[in-house]
């Protein structure tokens, strides 16, 4: 499944891209993440409580920092979890970039989101509207942290 999200944030790219790029501090901002932890150099493991419809998931796993281009604020994260409870696995390649605009900077994510067993049962529109709900706060909530 692809998944697409455009935001504008209320901040410079540049005090954007130090809090991107800070694993643990970008994660507070993800509504529903429980802890984020470094494992080594660029990989974190973590935890993500999150509701589609009336189930609750727990993803447990590991994000990685693949690639970063500072100068151009691009980066690629890999992410795979899973939820042990209702069983099934998430596994995602993300893609961020940061531009500035007049009234502070563009974030654009795209995803590629591979979802297998019950998890995947939920369908693609719910899976789609949760995921622009939570970007959306995500955006929010880094434009509050950069300026704060």
């Amino acid at each position: 499944m692809k998944l697409s999200h455009s935001s504008t944030v209320s901040a410079p790219a540049e005090r954007v891209w130090s809090v991107v790029m800070n694993v643990p501090t970008a994660a507070r901002c993800v509504p529903g993440v429980a802890a984020v932890d470094p494992l080594g150099p660029d990989k974190y493991k973590g935890s993500l409580l999150v509701q589609i419809g009336p189930v609750r998931l727990v993803l447990d796993g590991e994000i990685v920092i693949v690639s970063r281009d500072d100068g151009t604020h691009k980066a690629a994260f890999r992410a795979d979890a899973k939820d042990t409870r209702l069983g099934g696995t998430v596994r995602a390649t993300i893609d961020v970039a940061l531009k500035d605009v007049a009234s502070g900077c563009e974030m654009r994510i795209d995803g590629d989101v591979q979802i297998a067993g019950r998890i995947g049962e939920f369908g693609q529109p719910v899976i789609q509207r949760k995921s622009d709900q939570l970007l959306a706060q995500f955006a929010q909530c880094l434009g509050r942290t950069a300026t704060g």
